[in-house]
Parts: C-alpha cells; structure tokens; sequence
C-alpha cells in the first residue's frame, strides 16, 4: 500500500514556472514502482502527463508538454517532482500524481492502470 500527496500547484503567470511534489508514504519497499503524473480540466478527459521509472532511468511525456516538463524523482526522499517550465493556459488542470506496482524497475507508461492516486493540486495558468 502506497499513500501519495501532491503539492506545489499554484496561480502562475502565462510562462512562468512551478515545481509540482508528489510525496510516497514509501518506496523503499519490496516492490518497484512507477510513477504518473496526470492532469484533468473540467469538462475535459484525463491525460497522462509524464511518468518515471523506479530506477529514475525512464521516463515519458505527452507530446503537449515535451520539452518544457522534467520529471525526477529521489528514493531516498520518496519524493517525484515535475518540474514545469514555460507554462500556458492550457495547461491548467489538476495535476495528480499516481503510483503502479510493477516487476520491472526500467519502464513507466501513462497508458496502464496505476494503484495509488493522490488527492491531486491545483495549476491555473493566467493573467
């Protein structure tokens, strides 16, 4: 069993910047996890942002946020980060962070089903 919390959204300005956390209540278990994180606009579907593998080796980003996005994580914290730069307001959503039990520590993806969600927090990008 896995307890997550997010934090760091916030009000931002049109290409600003802000660091989202996602603390684990472990991850020095004996099992491997992969990390998500994933946003929701109302109205709109969820989507998978980026995910990082257990090693920190791996990760992935959605086509909207490569290149402006980085993800990372500490094991020694139980910490993941996601680091967001150059910000816009599509971009605001509730971001959630998620956890998936797997047997490999090389690998993530957004597309599986994932165990453990936080209770997600809040980024609005505007004026």
């Amino acid at each position: 069993q896995l307890q997550l919390a997010e934090s760091g959204g916030d009000l931002v300005q049109p290409g600003g910047s802000l660091r989202l956390s996602c603390v684990a209540s472990r991850f020095t278990s004996n099992y491997y996890y992969m990390i998500g994180w994933f946003r929701q606009a109302p109205g709109k579907e969820r989507e998978g942002v980026s995910c990082i593998s257990a090693t920190g080796g791996n990760s992935n980003y959605a086509d909207s946020v490569k290149g402006r996005f980085t993800i990372s994580r500490d094991n020694i914290k139980n910490t993941v980060y996601l680091q967001m730069n150059s910000l816009n307001p599509e971009d605001t959503a509730v971001y959630y962070c998620a956890a998936r039990s797997v047997r490999s520590p090389f690998w993530c993806s957004t597309a599986g089903e994932y165990d453990y969600w936080g209770q997600g927090t809040q980024v609005t990008v505007s004026s």
